[in-house]
């Protein structure tokens, strides 16, 4: 019990976002929107870089493909 109050609060709020749109700078937003892209030929660096494997054998992973178990009924 009790939710009466919570969802009238909702309700009303969800009301005023469907019938009264806010005031949007659009001017802002294209100015947002058309900002400095990343450079392609730029690396990021995101700090997860001691992580990496740079030695890819993919043959490990094809080694055995019968890897999971199957339980007999």
């Amino acid at each position: 019990m009790g939710r009466g109050r919570a969802k009238a609060k909702q309700t009303k709020v969800a009301r005023e976002l469907k019938y009264h749109s806010p005031n949007t700078d659009l001017a802002a937003l294209q100015r947002e929107l058309a900002g400095a892209a990343a450079k392609p030929d730029e690396e990021l660096d995101d700090g997860y870089d001691e992580y990496v494997d740079v030695d890819d054998d993919s043959e490990d992973a094809d080694e055995d493909p019968n890897w999971a178990i199957r339980r007999s009924r």
